[in-house]
């Protein structure tokens, strides 16, 4: 029973600091938005977008504490990342030559 107990305090823990991470992403840049996106084992993804077209995104360990997390942020989650979203995300000359980069012989993940 302890350790359930334990375990449980650990995850709202998680939960907490990810959504504080969340809200400061928000105020940031102008509110937010996401999408949790299911990893596996690895946990969940938290897209982020903001309401100036930034983006970002945070790992979480399990997707009941990536729910937990955005749902204690208060921001709006989408169920997919959709045209909708995705068409909110501003790009720039960096993520363009990364994208490209990649495919062309352009600089490297190091």
């Amino acid at each position: 029973m302890a350790d359930t107990q334990q375990a449980d305090t650990k995850a709202e823990r998680t939960a907490a600091r990810l959504a504080h991470r969340i809200g400061s992403f928000s105020k940031a840049h102008g509110g937010a938005e996401g999408q949790v996106a299911y990893l596996g084992q690895r946990g969940a993804r938290i897209v982020l977008v903001g309401g100036d077209g930034a983006w970002g995104d945070i790992v979480a360990p399990s997707q009941a504490i990536a729910e937990k997390a955005v749902e204690r942020s208060g921001i709006t989650v989408h169920e997919a990342f959709d045209g909708e979203l995705a068409a909110k995300v501003k790009t720039g000359r960096y993520e363009w030559s990364r994208m490209a980069g990649i495919q062309l012989g352009g600089p490297s993940n190091r």
